[in-house]
């Protein structure tokens, strides 16, 4: 893994050296816009509709849209004067419970190791963390940019995840079409918590994968080596539009396989321990 920053976790007077990776990949398939006819990528020149003309890099300028066609000019060194200060390091602020945090306020994972020195006090931290069953609220500056994060353990790895501030999280009053009072049917209800509980399984992230990337790879593999692509038939559509109706659909699918792992599990428990030998006595 690449380092991508280095510094120190500042616990009260503690500092625990740490070098930071990032924890996540985005894998979507990318593809670059190409001449159709001699397959060339395409170059995007920066012009100004105005002046009809091309703009080279020193005449473009920063500029804040605070009204329709009104701009406020923004120079580098405006920037340059209200830049945190670099300290390299993860302030930690405040500890709470991971479960008060909800995780539409979690942005980007980043894994934390100790560097050479920092071993003893990053183990010590860790262990107390999870003994406490505490997580921290930091903040940190990465790439000039200041981020509330928070610090957690995730088995025997501190994990730090950039956090999104509470105004950048809109309000869930501006989410239209919400009804809050909605008057539901016993049975209708009763049933969607038995599909609920039919479709309830430990969590295992190996057996999720992205279908539709897996698939885009495939035609791109098939695609190189030159084969002819078919295209599958669609599946018939069903058009099951009661509630009441999808739901005992929904049931009959998933009661099979939840009878299955439930008898499964039923015939691991009843299963009998194995009879331990009788020791033979003997005779001296």
């Amino acid at each position: 893994m690449h380092t991508m920053w280095k510094g120190s976790i500042s616990f009260g007077l503690v500092n625990i050296p740490v070098k930071m990776f990032a924890a996540t990949e985005d894998k979507d398939v990318r593809f670059r816009n190409i001449h159709k006819e001699c397959h060339t990528p395409i170059k995007y020149e920066q012009t100004c509709p105005h002046c009809e003309k091309k703009i080279s890099p020193d005449e473009i300028a920063r500029g804040y849209e605070y009204e329709p066609g009104q701009f406020v000019i923004i120079e580098d060194s405006d920037l340059e004067a209200l830049k945190p200060d670099i300290t390299k390091a993860v302030e930690i602020l405040d500890f709470v419970q991971l479960k008060e945090i909800d995780p539409i306020y979690f942005a980007k994972s980043y894994y934390l190791a100790p560097q050479d020195t920092g071993g003893k006090a990053y183990n010590l931290l860790r262990e107390a963390m999870n003994k406490t069953g505490r997580i921290a609220i930091a903040r940190i500056v990465i790439r000039d940019k200041e981020s509330l994060a928070v610090v957690r353990v995730l088995k025997n790895v501190l994990v730090l995840e950039t956090i999104y501030y509470p105004d950048e999280v809109r309000d869930i009053k501006q989410v239209p079409g919400l009804v809050e009072n909605a008057k539901l049917v016993d049975a209708e209800l009763s049933m969607a918590t038995q599909l609920i509980d039919n479709l309830t399984h430990e969590f295992e992230p190996e057996k999720y994968a992205n279908e539709y990337r897996e698939k885009v790879m495939e035609l791109i593999s098939k695609k190189a080596e030159g084969n002819e692509i078919v295209t599958r038939p669609e599946a018939p559509r069903t058009n099951v539009i009661d509630l009441m109706q999808a739901l005992q659909a929904s049931l009959q699918q998933t009661q099979a396989k939840y009878n299955e792992e439930k008898q499964k599990n039923k015939d691991k428990d009843e299963k009998p321990e194995p009879k331990k030998k009788k020791k033979e006595k003997v005779t001296v």
